[in-house]
């Protein structure tokens, strides 16, 4: 089967500080992943390289079979689909909805010209697609941050990416709004023509099960990577963020707690799944 996405041997280095080492991994069709690390664990500089903002020192990065450096990587990017802060940042806060999710086709930032009618017809799709189909006239300086979210996924997914890079999506948002968020991307993902997702975080609370695999970095390296059950368990997790934790999962959700925290014993000094 073709990779989605493959990374060989990428190495960043900048002047004498190594910021990712060695790092291999291979998104197939049909998987979800996460990758979770602590701050500074090489995540935001794995995500620039993939979307080639990023040089890498050495290695390769493949998208649909095309690499980097040696294909237009203007037209690779439009294969990946990216919701992050800084896009959210820049958009103008006058801009509709629909017309927010029209730009995404053309990575346009404040979207200017005459709007296609077949481009009206795909960005109110799309708008239903990602359920805030109500919102398509709504101004952007007026939306909540979940509603934004979506938003910013329809946009991404108006230029037909085969994979989507949600770059901790859910960092702001309340309890209540994290919640229907999360299951909002687990709908999603469990669409049939759904594209790949790979899911930036540090909270283990976020992994809800339409994600088949995870990987996770320390220090600019991978630590480990691979299905999601045998990968997330309490020592590797301890690993992840340097400190004695315990993983637990119930009801399809994981969750973490610090070993001696509330509610841990603290004589136990095992690590369990």
């Amino acid at each position: 089967m073709s990779p989605i996405l493959s990374v060989r041997n990428l190495c960043v280095q900048r002047s004498a500080t190594r910021i990712l080492s060695d790092i291999s991994w291979t998104v197939l069709r049909g998987e979800h992943w996460v990758i979770l690390g602590a701050n500074g664990s090489g995540k935001t500089s794995l995500l620039s390289s993939l979307t080639g903002y990023l040089s890498p020192t050495s290695g390769s990065i493949s998208v649909l079979g095309q690499t980097f450096g040696e294909s237009d990587w203007r037209d690779l990017r439009t294969h990946v689909g990216i919701v992050s802060s800084s896009v959210r940042q820049m958009l103008p806060d006058h801009e509709p909805a629909l017309v927010t999710v029209i730009s995404g086709k053309y990575a346009m930032i404040d979207y200017w010209g005459r709007i296609k009618p077949a481009d009206r017809l795909a960005a109110a799709r799309i708008l239903r697609q990602v359920e805030v189909h109500h919102l398509a006239d709504r101004r952007w300086e007026v939306l909540s941050q979940g509603e934004r979210q979506r938003v910013l996924i329809g946009r991404a997914l108006m230029a037909k990416p085969r994979l989507l890079i949600l770059d901790e999506p859910c960092a702001g948002l309340d309890p209540v709004a994290r919640e229907h968020f999360l299951a909002f991307i687990q709908r999603l993902g469990s669409r049939r023509e759904a594209p790949a997702l790979i899911f930036v975080t540090h909270h283990v609370e976020e992994i809800v099960p339409v994600f088949t695999h995870a990987l996770l970095l320390r220090g600019g390296r991978v630590l480990a990577a691979g299905k999601k059950g045998p990968v997330l368990n309490s020592t590797s997790v301890s690993k992840t963020f340097h400190a004695p934790l315990r993983l637990t999962h119930r009801h399809g959700r994981y969750v973490l707690r610090a070993k001696g925290g509330i509610g841990e014993n603290v004589r136990d000094g095992g690590m369990q799944h």
